[in-house]
């Protein structure tokens, strides 16, 4: 089995996705039965600064930090349950320390299997207001939709307010629902959830669109590479 290192930027998503790789062994490999998994967390408050003035480089320098020292660690590869860190990671600089996924490229394979055509897209301001998920998708003709702006300041202020302090409200998750049905009313086929911390708010079945659950696809995709289901990746960022 190779050995897993998640990268993590924030605390509850990768905390869920640490949880699923290791459920995912369970469900395989049997009872108490998982890859070796490291974790290696930077605070994010850290970064918050250059999130907010856009200096990704900064950001991937700090999240090189944490590919070193799952390197050091044994790991044979990362994830990053985190969607928006992705941006950082995809900025210029060396090489990273090890190979990782993309979480981006595995939502969009699913979305491209399910034979979606037009899918929501509920993350981060910085994230929803980028181009990473429109590439993703667009790479296999899927068309990406996101909320108002109305919308995307409260699901912001809803992630970095809540959801990433582990606080998950009947009230927020009403809210979500509302802009779900609304991306449904636009002719949205399934809503992809690309901030981690999204699918512990919004279950499936609470969903009025079918999800894409970014934290769960990656772990579970991690699974699969650590098991040699699925190739090594070769991405460095």
């Amino acid at each position: 089995m190779r050995h897993v290192g998640i990268l993590a930027h924030s605390a509850e998503g990768a905390a869920l996705c640490f949880q699923t790789v290791c459920r995912e062994g369970f469900r395989e490999l049997g009872p108490h039965e998982h890859p070796d998994v490291t974790l290696d967390c930077v605070a994010m408050g850290r970064s918050m600064p250059a999130w907010d003035s856009g200096d990704h480089a900064s950001i991937r320098e700090t999240l090189a930090v944490s590919v070193d020292r799952l390197a050091k660690a044994g790991a044979d590869f990362f994830v990053c349950p985190d969607n928006t860190a992705h941006m950082a990671l995809e900025a210029p600089g060396e090489p990273l320390a090890l190979p990782g996924l993309h979480i981006a490229q595995v939502v969009a394979e699913r979305a491209a299997r399910d034979g979606r055509g037009k899918v929501g897209v509920l993350g981060t301001r910085y994230l929803m207001d980028g181009d990473l998920y429109p590439r993703a998708l667009g790479e296999r003709g899927i068309e990406a939709e996101i909320p108002g702006p109305d919308d995307r300041r409260l699901i912001n202020e809803t992630i970095f307010g809540e959801l990433v302090n582990g606080v998950f409200r009947d009230e927020a998750r009403r809210e979500f629902v509302r802009v779900i049905e609304d991306l449904a009313a636009r002719g949205c086929d399934a809503v992809a959830l690309v901030c981690t911390e999204i699918p512990l708010l919004v279950p499936p079945e609470s969903s009025p669109l079918p999800t894409l659950d970014s934290t769960r696809l990656l772990a579970r995709a991690a699974f699969e590479v650590a098991a040699e289901h699925r190739p090594l990746p070769t991405w460095h960022g």
